[in-house]
């Protein structure tokens, strides 16, 4: 796990290492369902020194495990956006999620700027439909075993039988919890976000289609660009993909730069024609 800063009000949120160099722009990475901070473990040696990778741990695992895990998206965004704000970590900074990360980043964003903070200098979602496709599952509800075996299709469980079967139970809990985060969130329209998007598709994903990963074009009115790697819906914990994700995000971040008043803008002549409502 991470070491923890313990004289930070937020270290719970952020457990994270401070940034080694004072000007590195925060990139804030959300884990997927049932996910921890452990997930981007390893990323900061890949992205370099001039990035600071913030990785977010939500209540319920991790040394917050006594905390009970949120059950509804609205009360989990407003306190990671919360949290942002007092670590001083909404100003030029980047957003990372997979799946439900996702999901969180885009709505934290939007909370952010209806805060009248910054928008991020970019989003990028990973292994996630728009937010306009959720609730469409009920698999909160799915029996252990029928629940397990999803996990497993999908590539979440790659440890051998025993291994997993303790792994899975004790984190069966959070995992149901945020599910039903995912399932039972509706969608409120609203303007498309103004910074740059990257949107990461695999290519064996159940979850996550090229085409619903594509919708996310809609949710901003700056560049939009989809970038589809090879894996199923867990691509980003090993492999080629996930080298390759990470050579992808370095490339963006190079690429971006904040203008003061026309808002966050990339400069890569590469992407995609903006999208505008």
């Amino acid at each position: 796990m991470f070491p923890v800063e313990t004289t930070s009000r937020t270290a719970g949120w952020f457990p994270g290492p401070a940034a080694g160099d004072a000007g590195a722009r925060p990139l804030v990475c959300i884990p997927y369902a049932g996910g921890t901070a452990s997930v981007y473990r390893g990323w900061q040696e890949r992205l370099g020194a001039d990035i600071h990778v913030v990785p977010a741990q939500l209540p319920g695992r991790g040394r917050r495990l006594r905390e009970p895990p949120h059950t509804a998206l609205e009360p989990l965004v407003t306190a990671l956006a919360t949290a942002l704000v007092e670590a001083e970590l909404s100003h030029d900074y980047a957003l990372f999620g997979h799946s439900m990360g996702a999901l969180l980043a885009y709505e934290v964003a939007c909370e952010l700027r209806e805060r009248g903070e910054p928008e991020p200098s970019h989003l990028f979602v990973s292994g996630s439909r728009a937010p306009h496709l959720y609730g469409t599952r009920e698999d909160h509800l799915l029996p252990d075993d029928e629940l397990r075996e999803l996990v497993s299709d999908l590539g979440g469980l790659d440890r051998d039988r025993a291994v997993d079967a303790a792994y899975f139970e004790r984190r069966l809990p959070v995992l149901r919890a945020d599910l039903r985060v995912c399932e039972t969130y509706r969608w409120r329209p609203r303007a498309p976000l103004r910074c740059p998007m990257t949107a990461f598709s695999a290519s064996r994903d159940a979850l996550a289609s090229a085409p619903q990963t594509e919708a996310w074009r809609a949710y901003t009115s700056g560049s939009f660009l989809r970038r589809h790697l090879d894996g199923g819906h867990f691509f980003l914990n090993g492999g080629p993909s996930r080298d390759r994700l990470l050579r992808q995000l370095r490339d963006e971040l190079d690429h971006v730069r904040t203008g003061p008043d026309a808002g966050p803008q990339p400069v890569n002549a590469r992407r995609n024609a903006p999208w505008t409502s």
